[in-house]
Formats: C-alpha cells, structure tokens, sequence
C-alpha cells in the first residue's frame, strides 16, 4: 500500500457545534470546506495530520475513537480551555515516561490528549553522536 493521503473523520451529532469547538475554541486552521453551505464539511489541520468534520451522526463518534495532539504549553492550554469552558478530564501532570498531559472532551465526548514534550525529554534531543 502506498498511502499519499490520510486524515481522520468525525460525524458529529451536532455539526454546527463540533465546527464552533474545533475552529473556534481549539483553534484549528482550516484546510478546506466542502458540499452544502447549510452544513459545509471541513478539514482541519491537525499538526502533520488532517481532521475532516462533515456529516451527522445520531451516536456521535462513539468512545472507541481518540485524539492525540501535541501542544506547545500543556499548562496555558489548560488555563485557556477551562475557562472557555471545554470540559476537562484531568488536570495536567508529568506522566512516568516523561510527557506533561492532560485529558479534554469535544461536545460529542471526544477524548483529546494534549501533549507537551519537554525541554529536557528524549524526544527533544538527536541521541546520534556529534561528527567528530
């Protein structure tokens, strides 16, 4: 399989309410909209990934599904979110291996990761050694 394209899709059962969440509270840059202007389709951008928010879902998303975003101050996310009012799940902290997250909720109960990573963590470092 050669995989040129990839992107998530979410069929919220409130499409309106979904678009205010991520455009407007997450913040997400828009990619593209598409079909109906009454209830457009959207694709976010999601750091190297792609989030498309079109359709309806009676069920919504269901709990199976997860996001997982890297954000550069976990703290002043949390700050901003709460009193935007976004449910959080839990409260930031520095987890064993190392990584500060902390747990939101979209409107259809999404969970969202927001992950910081850092200074000091092995993914910020080049393990290889300096060219002598």
């Amino acid at each position: 399989m050669d995989v040129l394209s990839s992107r998530i899709l979410l069929r919220p059962a409130d499409p309106a309410r979904s678009h205010r969440f991520y455009r407007d509270v997450l913040g997400l840059a828009v990619y593209r909209e598409f079909g109906p202007p009454e209830e457009p389709g959207v694709v976010y951008f999601l750091g190297q990934g792609l989030l498309e928010v079109s359709g309806r879902s009676a069920e919504g998303p269901g709990a199976a599904l997860m996001l997982w975003l890297q954000v550069r101050d976990v703290h002043a996310e949390h700050r901003r979110l709460r009193e935007a009012g976004v449910t959080v799940l839990r409260e930031p902290r520095q987890e064993p291996w190392g990584l500060i997250e902390m747990w939101i909720a979209d409107p259809d109960g999404v969970r969202i990761a927001l992950v910081e990573v850092p200074a000091d963590h092995p993914l910020r470092r080049d393990p290889r050694p300096l060219p002598s």
